[in-house]
């Protein structure tokens, strides 16, 4: 049984691969992103109080925004169980290794996809690596720039008659996951472009889809954002419309 109809052997010459095959390269592709994952997590482990001041960073921001602070300070969270200093450093320290690593892991994952490619498509590899890794630390900016305005919307909602008191796990899972959502959200006009390289889409079909695209960004916008604060909503919904719009240009450059 076959699924990828070549891929490259000795002198670049093409050979079908079976279904073991393809397992066993995404096996040993996966081990390796696994291997350069736990390897930067050790690094992340060590730079956590730099990154935890990051991450704090927007917090703080927001906090002394608020008309009663809490009595902690606007600088510190506050933990619940025993274990909870552990995990917390421990989520930081892989969230930093994936960070670290993600040049590795998308090449990884370009490696798995390239025997299905033809050997012109391949050399997209380093192009897609660094397109990927720009997009992404882009969401991660726009995450961070959004996420004190998020913050003070939601914290203040209760006025002046509730406290707040931050639990350091759930604040750090809730900003990982927002930097995740914008990252992954970013990566969209690369997907349009590699599949309109690949002829899935045309240039024309993407304009004939522009209102139905426009209204899925905002529905996907509304539902993917963690806060589900406007503040974050827009600065989500309004880049992924302009990597829309700038996708079909390009794609109308690559003559699809």
């Amino acid at each position: 049984m076959r699924l990828i109809p070549r891929v490259r052997g000795r002198g670049d010459r093409e050979r079908p691969m079976t279904v073991v095959q393809h397992l066993e390269e995404l096996r040993k592709r996966v081990l390796i992103a696994l291997i350069a994952v736990g390897l930067a997590a050790v690094a992340g482990w060590i730079l956590y109080p730099q990154v935890f001041h990051l991450l704090l960073k927007s917090y703080t921001q927001a906090c002394r925004q608020l008309p009663v602070r809490p009595p902690t300070g606007c600088n510190k969270l506050v933990v619940t169980g025993v274990v909870e200093p552990f995990l917390l450093r421990f989520k930081v320290s892989m969230f930093t290794g994936l960070a670290i690593a993600l040049p590795v892991v998308l090449f990884q994952l370009w490696r798995f996809v390239t025997p299905g490619l033809t050997k012109q498509e391949r050399r997209l590899a380093v192009p897609f690596v660094l397109s990927s890794m720009v997009l992404f630390a882009l969401g991660g900016f726009f995450a961070f720039l959004t996420l004190p305005k998020g913050l003070h919307f939601l914290l203040g909602f209760a006025g002046n008659t509730i406290v707040p008191l931050i639990q350091g796990t759930r604040y750090v899972s809730f900003v990982l996951l927002l930097v995740l959502a914008f990252g992954i959200s970013f990566e969209f006009p690369l997907v349009l472009i590699f599949l309109a390289w690949v002829r899935v889409v045309s240039s024309q079909r993407l304009r004939k889809w522009r209102r139905m695209a426009w209204l899925l960004i905002t529905v996907f916008a509304a539902v993917i954002t963690p806060s589900q604060d406007p503040y974050t909503q827009l600065a989500m919904m309004i880049p992924m419309i302009v990597f829309y719009e700038v996708a079909i240009v390009v794609v109308r450059l690559m003559k699809r």
